[in-house]
């Protein structure tokens, strides 16, 4: 059973019960805010890059305004601007930030024994501003689901400053970008940091594998209608990490089998 305290040290005798792990923890929250702090200008640069490709895509200050306020999402983003503009349909756009955003379901399955307590809207509001990088923090930390003091404070203390720094940061790059001149080029800033993002995450074989059938996909269906070859190379690298994910591991277990 998750293991309970009263909200506070004076509650009166049949006061509500809370979880220790979503007590007010000052020193938690410190500890998150220095854990996640050094990543806050790599965000906030990587905001304004999403920013800046977003207005010169075509889309207006409003609506991109309105894009990265509400889908805090920047490769599903990406992945849909050329969608978007190409008249797709909108079923393909959806599908396609969808697949390219299924990590965040592993991360609510790594996430839900730790806060699957908390009320819906306090974990919807949870969802909303969570990233990866808050989330690997979190779970280095708090590995263990078991309930911990301070557990709440410190994933707060991770998100809320990671969601600033990328709406600060996309939001100077939409302004910036309706500004600088289309001759600037930075159109292709997109690109640029979706291969400055994706190049250190190539962390084994399995990945590498991945990335190479995801690029030769891409060029091999380029010619697909509203641009459905983007939607089926991510489809193709990512079966095709996970198989050779579990190619190794089976090699791996029989190496340790005598």
């Amino acid at each position: 059973m998750d293991r309970l305290i009263p909200p506070s040290s004076t509650a009166e005798r049949g006061a509500p019960l809370v979880n220790l792990s979503d007590a007010p923890d000052a020193a938690a929250w410190k500890a998150g805010f220095a854990a996640g702090a050094p990543t806050l200008f790599g965000i906030a640069a990587w905001g304004m890059v999403v920013g800046i490709a977003m207005v010169k895509a075509g889309l207006g200050v409003p609506h991109a305004l309105g894009m990265t306020l509400l889908v805090f999402a920047g490769s599903a983003q990406l992945a849909a601007l050329p969608l978007i503009f190409a008249n797709a349909p909108i079923w393909v756009i959806f599908t396609t930030a969808l697949v390219v955003n299924l990590r965040f379901v592993i991360f609510s399955a790594l996430m839900a024994p730790h806060f699957s307590h908390l009320p819906w809207r306090a974990r919807l509001g949870l969802g909303y501003i969570s990233g990866d990088i808050s989330i690997a923090l979190f779970l280095q930390r708090f590995p263990s689901p078991a309930p911990e003091a301070g557990k709440l404070s410190y994933l707060k203390a991770l998100m809320f400053p990671n969601w600033c720094a990328w709406q600060t940061g996309s939001i100077i790059g939409i302004l910036l970008g309706s500004a600088v001149p289309a001759a600037w080029g930075l159109g292709f800033a997109g690109t640029l940091a979706i291969l400055c993002i994706t190049v250190p995450l190539v962390a084994n074989k399995a990945v590498l594998a991945g990335v190479i059938v995801a690029a030769g996909v891409s060029v091999l269906a380029f010619s697909l209608p509203f641009k459905l070859g983007l939607l089926v190379a991510v489809v193709a690298g990512m079966l095709t990490a996970m198989v050779v994910e579990e190619r190794f591991e089976r090699l791996r277990g029989a190496k340790v089998k005598p």
